[in-house]
């Protein structure tokens, strides 16, 4: 136990204290200082607002309560307060089951429809409504089906549901074992029926007063006044307590709504184990774990769940603000009672795991205090505290830090979520820099790998991060070319036939069932460039079959773009899927300044229903080899080098970044390497792709890129126009190294094109960055500074954020960037990596 924790306990104990009784044989003498220091730990954090009670041998060793009755912290809890027991409640209607087959009323073999002629299943027994092996569906999904919000509903109500509309039985009756709260609210029907009296009446006249209970009742909306010492059920919502108590189908009784207090199931639970409210045999058949159709046996009886080979007899409760649990160990004569009315799930679990001498983890907390929050969605910026509880967002609002708690004080900088690249190529230095310095220090907490139609498959990844831990978290998407590849071998320049599509289109669905986003293609390459329209298209259905998404890197980014984006549109189309075009650009420069006629085109589709999106990187200057300015694939083609000198780039702009056949090129611009060759630009640009070849067929073995180009074609105003399309999200298309956009994309936008330019605001830069990327994901649970969602998260001064990589230099870390977390951990903060590791592979939300 963390001694700081033991030690405020310690303290604590002397305002708040507990009702302990010196330990007993089985309860070592560190177990009630662990209850009490734990249980004060989690009541100063919102996590245990109720009643904890220890039986030995009849007598209490431990009982301990915190917290009010109700919000208006009037009356505190004790152990006299009656809790909505929720499915605990079930033990007390199956005990007045097992009273009526005692008094000759009812055979636990009966069928349901003997004593309820409207119940629709003939098959069912009493019994397998009191083991759960019924098979009917639980009734909340009537409730929402065939009620509105005006209804309150009752256990008559329910039947009536079931007689009209007959829902299916998820199984035949006793073929398996599934937990059905609608099975409790029949029985408590049974019971009226049997008995022939309300339920409340006959549970009063059979427990209540034989055992002299005093706070025990069945209670719920359809009476008339709620008792005086009714516990109410609250939340813990952003740092205060709203009411989270009964609500329209609280009308019914049978599976919850017996409310008890902990000093009541004291003299409940000794009375079962003396057997006082059944006969041993009746006791003997609800504590022997039900038999199902094959043979086979389930560990649940009579409302009670059966461990330990019938040394220990459990149920656990759960609805709305309670949570509650009786434990019985049989051999120890041993019980324990946890009730909690503050939606806290864990403290029963770990309470018991205390008692029992098992190891617990208390959950970590941080905060975030003094923040101007961006929280995804576009909306301005407002001020707020974030409070972390693991690796997820738990709280924001006006928060206070709890004792000894980890404060960031984010001094009024702009707190978003952590930016998602959807299409990086960072993964491949992450064996050698496993910080990712080149994504963190831009704010990025996820990449999405696996694009230009090559990927590496789900399991190799998973293993990578298994055995190589990383700082951010990376999704894939499965590679076109890869599939190829792995279809047809080294001959690619072709058409596939229709069995190799096959082929592709199983290992794509194995890809798609392991957490692929899905399909992505780098058309304009080699490697898929020879790829039929329809070759895609089928693979593109078999992606929508399986919930995925397509990207792609499209067929032509200049001579052909009409074409290409016609292709794009009809996947979408045809396929019934979304598509997004990969780093959106207009790189014919007899085109330049088109953009607006392109977004039109997209914004047609869209209102088509065509969910067509894109994503795009704040440069006018693209990376890649020197071959894709050969369209035709045409290498020596003197004209096609002319031509792609004239439209496709600027040599005087494009610099050649590295050149493995003769280094001495790196870093100068094509123009710059004609003038030392005495040749044109076009003549030069011929040469160095036919020597790059030579040097590729005389070095197989070389494992680096043989050569790259930052080409120059695009318009700064088409870039900006691009960007600010509704559905395009920011991307870097970048590494860790070569182009700057690999350390430097999403701090250029924030710097140049928001702070500089105006070109945007803030809260819609960071919304395409986060939010907006999320959704074109598919991605639910990060993108966005929401209660559940994965701590991803950034925090930069929106005033001095700014790119700093460049060509000459293009490793150069941004500045404003003051603190990156990725699952809660901490992985940047004053300009450099903190040697956190919490990356994750992260699969498409199914």
């Amino acid at each position: 136990m963390n001694k700081a924790v033991l030690i405020i306990s310690l303290i604590l104990s002397a305002i708040i204290r507990p009702f302990l009784i010196s330990a007993q044989p089985n309860f070592p003498e560190t177990t009630a200082p662990q209850l009490d220091s734990t249980l004060t730990w989690l009541h100063q954090r919102g996590l245990f607002n109720g009643v904890v009670l220890i039986v030995e041998n009849g007598k209490t060793i431990y009982s301990k309560a915190l917290s009010s009755t109700n919000l208006n912290a009037q009356e505190p809890l004790k152990t006299t307060s009656s809790f909505n027991l929720a499915s605990v409640s079930k033990q007390f209607v199956a005990m007045q089951v097992m009273q009526l087959h005692d008094q000759g009323k009812l055979e636990f073999d009966d069928k349901v429809q003997k004593h309820l002629p409207d119940f629709p299943y003939p098959d069912i027994t009493i019994r397998q409504l009191l083991t759960h092996t019924s098979g009917l569906p639980e009734y909340f999904d009537l409730v929402q089906k065939y009620t509105t919000t005006l209804d309150t509903l009752t256990n008559d109500g329910i039947l009536e549901l079931l007689s009209i509309h007959r829902p299916t039985l998820e199984f035949a009756p006793g073929a398996r074992w599934e937990y059905c709260n609608t099975g409790y609210l029949m029985l408590a029907l049974v019971i009226e029926k049997v008995a022939g009296m309300p339920i409340e009446v006959f549970f009063k006249q059979q427990i209540i007063e034989p055992l002299g209970l005093r706070d025990t009742y069945m209670y719920s909306l359809k009476m008339k006044q709620s008792p005086r010492n009714r516990v109410y059920g609250f939340a813990r919502e952003n740092g205060r307590k709203v009411l989270n108590d009964l609500i329209r189908v609280d009308g019914v009784i049978g599976d919850g709504n017996v409310y008890a207090s902990a000093a009541d199931l004291l003299v409940w639970d000794q009375a079962l184990l003396s057997q006082k409210l059944a006969k041993a045999a009746t006791w003997q058949e609800a504590t022997t774990p039900v038999r199902l159709n094959d043979g086979s046996t389930y560990n649940y009886g009579f409302g009670l769940s059966i461990g330990d080979g019938g040394k220990i007899l459990s149920h656990t409760g759960s609805w709305v603000g309670f949570y509650t649990l009786i434990v019985r160990y049989l051999n120890q004569k041993k019980t324990l009672i946890v009730l909690t009315n503050g939606t806290n799930p864990e403290a029963p679990g770990i309470v018991r795991n205390i008692l029992e001498g098992k190891p617990i983890t208390l959950p970590s907390f941080q905060i975030i205090t003094n923040a101007s929050l961006l929280d995804g969605t576009g909306t301005p910026a407002r001020p707020a505290s974030v409070r972390l509880r693991g690796n997820e967002i738990w709280e924001i609002g006006e928060l206070t830090p709890f004792p000894n708690e980890p404060v960031t004080d984010a001094r009024g900088l702009i707190l978003a979520p952590g930016f998602i690249d959807s299409h990086s190529h960072h993964f491949g230095s992450l064996e050698e820099a496993p910080e990712a310095l080149s994504a963190v220090s831009q704010g990025i907490t996820t990449i999405i790998t696996g694009q230009d139609g090559g990927s590496i498959p789900v399991d190799s990844i998973e293993a990578f991060i298994e055995k190589r831990p990383i700082a951010i978290n990376v999704g894939t998407y499965t590679g076109h070319s890869t599939l190829r590849h792995q279809t047809m071998g080294a001959n690619l320049f072709r058409t596939a036939k229709p069995e190799e599509v096959e082929k592709m289109k199983v290992a794509l669905v194995g890809e798609l069932v392991k957490g692929s986003f899905g399909l992505s293609t780098g058309l304009e390459y080699e490697a898929a460039f020879f790829s039929n329209r329809d070759e895609v298209l089928k693979l593109a259905k078999v992606t929508a079959a399986a919930g995925g998404r397509y990207m792609s890197h499209i067929r032509s980014e200049d001579l052909q773009l009409d074409e290409a984006i016609d292709e794009i549109i009809e996947i979408g189309r045809e396929a019934k899927l979304p598509v997004q075009i990969s780093h959106i650009k207009i790189a014919d420069r007899e085109r330049w300044n088109s953009a607006p006629q392109l977004l039109a085109r997209l914004q047609a589709a869209r209102s088509q229903g065509i969910d067509i999106t894109a994503d795009c990187y704040p440069y006018d200057y693209w990376s890649s080899t020197l071959r894709v300015l050969f369209p035709k694939r045409d290498y020596t083609n003197l004209a096609s080098a002319e031509m792609a000198v004239r439209q496709l780039f600027d040599p005087a702009g494009s610099v050649v970044v590295h050149y493995a056949a003769d280094t001495s090129y790196a870093g100068k611009t094509v123009t710059a390497i004609a003038d030392l060759r005495h040749e044109t630009p076009a003549q030069t640009l011929m040469a160095l792709v036919a020597n790059a070849a030579y040097f590729s067929a005389k070095n197989p073995d070389y494992t680096g890129s043989v050569e790259g180009i930052m080409g120059k074609s695009m318009a700064e105003a088409d870039v900006a126009r691009l960007l600010t399309w509704p559905h395009t999200n920011i991307c870097s298309d970048g590494s860790a190294g070569g182009h700057p956009r690999g350390y430097g994309t999403f701090t250029r936008v924030l710097g140049r094109y928001v702070r500089e330019q105006k070109l945007m605001p803030l809260e819609t830069a960071i919304y395409k960055m986060t939010g907006l990327t999320a959704e074109h994901l598919g991605l639910t649970d990060r993108g966005l500074i929401k209660n559940g969602y994965q701590a991803d998260l950034v925090l930069f001064d929106p005033a001095t954020v700014q790119d700093n990589a460049s060509i000459q230099d293009s490793r150069a870390l941004s500045t404003g960037i003051e603190k990156v977390w990725v699952n809660g951990d901490a992985v940047y903060q004053s300009g450099q990596a903190t040697g956190k590791l919490p990356g994750k592979f992260i699969q498409k939300s199914r």
